[in-house]
């Protein structure tokens, strides 16, 4: 009952106990040496004293229990950091009592171990694999606790080193030498198992908090201690419960106990309670290295790395292997200026003992590698006489960090040690990166190869998992994921990622309604992106779901509402979006871009430039991706003052960026500033395949056939590609250079599906229908047919009136594509308009009743906008809304007349419907957007000499004649009366019509 009593530090109940026992019997030294265990597992020196002095008198002649309360009396001393004392006593026991003790073994097996044992055949390998162990549980948070070392450390000893070499923890050692993974380990000791190596084999935090419930007492420091190690560990809300109560509780003079303090500290940093981690560590008088250690390593979990360096700068006391390694940590975790500053300073200065110390090698082996300084982190590994798994893993990883995956799998090849299961994710992520024939070799072998007692680890098959998609080889990654019988949400995430990726959608929704667990908010980040992207009825429903049920918590995570604001937008629901929007408190730039971007999606590069006046104001810096689609919104929108404005406001280093000259190549030329996109450019030394494919996109865009021709036989032939062959081909299309356009796609390699569409185009644009009809034939000898090449003939027979031709194409379409609404809509308005504009005004409301009858009402209205004074503004056909209609429409009459004064016949083709009473085809036609937005700037100006407009749809003919006015010879049509150059982008390309009354299509409309 004494030793009951004293295990759980209740001494005053233990010493009633013997008192009342000596009463009638002599003393037992058995009860006393009881006290003396519980009182050095509690660290109380003076209470050891005091019984060890009582136990001198009353057993004078019990020699060998002297000795072994001496050891520990000694120990007890040793534990709270007084080595002298501890010293003095070892010293007094040896004149006193002699040498001779018993040492620590373990037998198992026939095999005896003692403390740094080397007496084994494999000592060698048995201290490696000790080493191997003890660096694994320390990657895994364990701290090996110093008040277990009962002497002072030599040199080159550190507390890992003298504790990892316990008599027991060799023992163990010595079965993961025999076997890779032993299932079962049995030791006996002929001493008690210390601390230390009881809390490695026992981590039952859960049990302790129970076991505490239970207790009627009043904790010691060391109680104290271990309860709040245990909540530490757990972190749940009952732990954090227990330990704030505890600590609140704590009596005023265990205030003086570092040690108690300390595992308090580290307790409530494990809890992210900063705040009361730091008014204990100030109120602490006498504080140590290891209390430095414990609210710096707090620091660096709670992601509070400057604030460790802050620390670490004050630290009056030289540094331990440990602090070390978490100053490590923190500087490869910040990785900027001043922590690279910091890290390659201590790393300079680290004495030189510590090279031996492979966990603190490592850890600046990991920060060099996010340092980027790949060279000196392969210097250190090179040096390192002893390298483990673990120094190996961490090279490896740094490796793939900075996207040096073939340097990872050429380590890989030459490491002499088995993986473990990190070194397989590592190497799996590389051979996922890289995703190569030399990559899938290596990972499928590695993973065939895998030892059967891996597959119950879900972080590594769920790096499987992700290599498998990545190769492409869904079939297998689907087979391991049936395989594993513990599937966590991230195994669930990596499978939806991955369809995703492999444009897999349904697959990705299919697994989502499956999964029994409730999504995280990665989960719904994915599930986003999938409804995103598969834009039909499920996805839309799936989506709005999703985001309904969302959790609240959930609706302060910027990340998951940037992916929800680009499913909205995708979905076309700007409003909703919108709405979200404006409900979240903290906006970041990446939040911005994806509003800025769903903008332009849906055609509103207004809206999306007028956020860049917010971004101002918040102080937010333009980056690449925000810039981009800002250079973009400028491009929708094609006004050449705007774009200057706009682009006026990027950093200027960014024009250095190929992605960002690339885009504004593209914006001028949508802009139909091609000068300045020549420009940029001839700007670039050495232009990538981006670079060529935007120029000629540029020149074909706006009517330049000739110089897109040539800039094509300029591009070296190596950087051709599928897109570079439909631009040239759009270019002669939009040009009439049938010559040029037969000659390159004759020469074209790649003939897939988007370059014979092109070619199509162009032979429908000339009328070259029997022509364009056999490449069609011939595609779909090995293909499916494709709805783009019917419209592309379809719109060539409107241009030529040809109305049986336009019907007979359209009912082959209705034959083909009976899912393709919208596409059937389109072509139907096609139809509807070649029969108008032969006059047969019947047919075309036959046609458009059937199309309201079977695909609905909707159709894309009309929009012109241009721009005057920087106010950019919007017209739709007969459009009444602008304060100045009645002027604006009295000067597109006046307009008309001029032209009519002039010998100009509007072309009653372009009519799609039959005239209203009280309606004339000119009172029509010059209605039409564009026309009103010509008129427009003559109500501003007398005599304007630049006009540009932007058109949603593509120009009609009578509008494009009425824009450049070239006919029999008129001379004093619009260009030529007012000497004005005007610039108009419909859907199709840019008509730049001079002065002099030509336009740059070359009547190729």
């Amino acid at each position: 009952m004494v030793d009951c009593l004293s295990r759980l530090y209740i001494f005053d109940e233990a010493q009633k106990l013997i008192d009342d026992y000596e009463k009638y019997n002599p003393p037992s030294p058995v009860m006393y040496m009881a006290i003396l265990s519980g009182a050095r597992n509690s660290h109380q020196q003076i209470l050891s004293k005091k019984i060890y002095d009582r136990m001198k008198i009353l057993f004078p002649d019990e020699k060998e229990t002297l000795k072994s309360g001496s050891i520990l009396l000694s120990n007890t001393y040793s534990s709270v950091g007084d080595y002298q004392e501890a010293a003095n006593i070892r010293l007094n026991r040896i004149k006193k009592l002699g040498t001779k003790f018993n040492q620590e073994y373990h037998g198992q097996n026939s095999r005896e171990f003692k403390a740094n044992d080397r007496s084994h055949p494999q000592s060698k390998e048995i201290h490696a694999k000790a080493k191997y162990i003890s660096d694994v549980l320390i990657k895994y948070g364990y701290d090996y606790d110093s008040s277990w070392i009962t002497r002072p450390l030599d040199e080159d000893e550190t507390i890992e080193s003298v504790l990892r070499t316990h008599s027991e923890q060799l023992a163990i050692a010595y079965h993961f030498v025999q076997q890779e993974n032993p299932k079962f380990i049995q030791i006996t000791k002929n001493l008690r198992v210390c601390g230390n190596c009881h809390l490695v084999s026992n981590k039952m935090p859960e049990k302790v908090l129970d076991l505490f419930d239970q207790m009627n007492i009043q904790p010691d420091q060391f109680v104290l201690s271990t309860l709040f190690s245990a909540c530490a560990r757990l972190a749940n809300d009952r732990a954090k419960e227990t330990g704030r109560k505890l600590l609140d509780q704590m009596p005023k003079h265990f205030h003086n106990d570092n040690v108690l303090l300390t595992s308090a500290i580290y307790m409530l940093m494990k809890f992210g309670d900063i705040e009361n981690a730091e008014n204990l560590f100030q109120m602490m008088k006498k504080k140590d290295i290891i209390t430095y250690g414990a609210i710096m390593k707090g620091y660096v979990e709670n992601k509070m790395y400057d604030k460790a360096l802050d620390l670490f700068e004050q630290i009056p006391f030289a540094l331990q292997n440990t602090s070390y390694t978490i100053i490590f940590n923190a500087c490869a975790q910040l990785a900027n200026d001043r922590a690279k500053e910091i890290g390659r300073k201590l790393f300079h200065q680290m004495p030189k003992h510590f090279h031996n110390n492979n966990v603190l090698l490592t850890s600046a082996i990991d920060m060099l590698m996010k340092f980027g300084d790949v060279e000196t982190a392969e210097n250190l590994f090179q040096m390192m006489k002893k390298k483990d798994i673990i120094t190996y893993g961490a090279i490896m990883k740094g490796y793939v960090e900075n996207n040096m995956n073939d340097k990872a799998l050429d380590l890989f090849e030459q490491m002499p040690l088995n993986p473990n299961n990190v070194i397989h994710i590592i190497v799996f992520n590389a051979c996922a990166e890289l995703a190569n024939d030399r990559a899938k070799e290596i990972g499928r072998k590695l993973l065939h190869q895998m030892p059967k007692h891996f597959h119950n680890d879900i972080i590594l098959l769920n790096s499987a998992i992700d290599m498998l998609m990545k190769f492409g080889d869904v079939e297998n990654a689907e087979n391991l994921f049936q395989m594993m019988k513990k599937k966590d949400i991230i195994t669930y995430g990596a499978m939806i990622k991955r369809y995703v990726k492999n444009n897999m959608y349904d697959k990705a929704l299919d697994l989502f309604e499956q999964m029994p667990l409730n999504p995280n908010n990665v989960i719904y980040i994915i599930v986003f992106n999938a409804c995103a992207q598969i834009l039909n009825d499920r996805g839309e429903e799936i989506g709005r779901k999703l985001l309904h049920q969302m959790p609240k918590h959930f609706h302060n995570d910027n990340v998951l509402l940037t992916s929800a604001i680009d499913m909205l937008m995708r979905f076309g629901d700007v409003q909703s979006a919108e709405k979200l929007f404006r409900t979240i408190k903290k906006k970041d730039i990446v939040l911005y871009g994806a509003m800025m971007n769903g903008y332009n999606i849906n055609n509103e590069p207004l809206k999306c430039l007028q956020l860049l006046e917010e971004i101002k104001q918040h102080g937010f810096i333009l980056d690449e991706c925000v810039s981009t689609i800002l250079i973009n919104a400028c491009a929708r929108l094609g006004m050449i003052s705007r774009c200057q404005l706009v682009i006026d406001q990027i950093p200027s280093y960014l024009y250095n960026n190929q992605c960002i000259r690339n885009s504004l190549i593209h914006m001028w030329g949508k802009a139909g500033f091609v000068e300045n996109a020549q420009k940029i450019f001839q700007s670039i030394d050495n232009p990538d395949v981006v670079a060529y494919n935007a120029m000629i996109y540029v020149y074909g865009l706006n009517r330049m056939g000739l110089e897109a021709v040539d800039l094509y036989r300029k591009m070296p032939h190596h950087l051709r590609n599928e897109v570079t062959y439909v631009c040239v081909l759009n270019g002669c299309s939009h040009s009439g250079l049938l010559d040029e356009a037969h000659s390159i796609f004759n020469e074209s390699s790649q003939k897939n599906k988007q370059v014979i569409t092109t070619m199509v185009d162009c032979l429908s644009r000339l009328y070259r229908f029997d022509e364009a009809q056999k490449l069609i034939d011939d595609y779909e000898k090995s293909n499916p047919p494709s709805s783009v090449m019917y419209m592309a003939m379809l719109s060539g027979a409107r241009n030529s009136h040809q109305h049986i031709l336009s019907k007979k194409i359209y009912d082959r379409m209705n034959i083909l594509f009976p899912d393709e609404k919208e596409t059937l809509k389109s072509g139907s308005i096609l139809v509807g308009n070649t029969y108008s504009s032969v006059g047969d005004y019947q047919e075309a409301v036959n046609i458009r009743s059937k199309r309201i009858r079977e695909l609905g009402t909707k159709v894309k209205p009309g929009v012109s906008w241009t721009e005057f004074n920087g106010e950019i503004l919007e017209f739709k056909a007969n459009d009444r809304r602008h304060p100045q209609s009645e002027e604006i429409h009295a000067k597109a009459k006046y307009i008309s007349d001029v032209l009519i004064k002039y010998g100009y016949n509007y072309d009653s083709s372009w009519i799609t419907r039959p005239l209203r009473d009280g309606e004339t085809i000119e009172s029509v036609l010059c209605t039409h957007s564009e026309q009103l937005a010509i008129a427009y700037h003559f109500v501003q100006q007398e005599n304007p000499k630049f006009i540009q407009i932007t058109k949603n749809l593509r120009i009609c003919g009578n509008c494009l004649t009425y824009a450049f006015t070239l006919l029999d010879g008129v001379t004093k049509l619009i260009a030529k009366i007012w000497q004005c150059k005007i610039i108009v982008r419909d859907a199709n390309g840019i008509h730049h019509f001079s002065p002099d009354g030509t336009c740059s299509c070359r009547d190729h409309f």
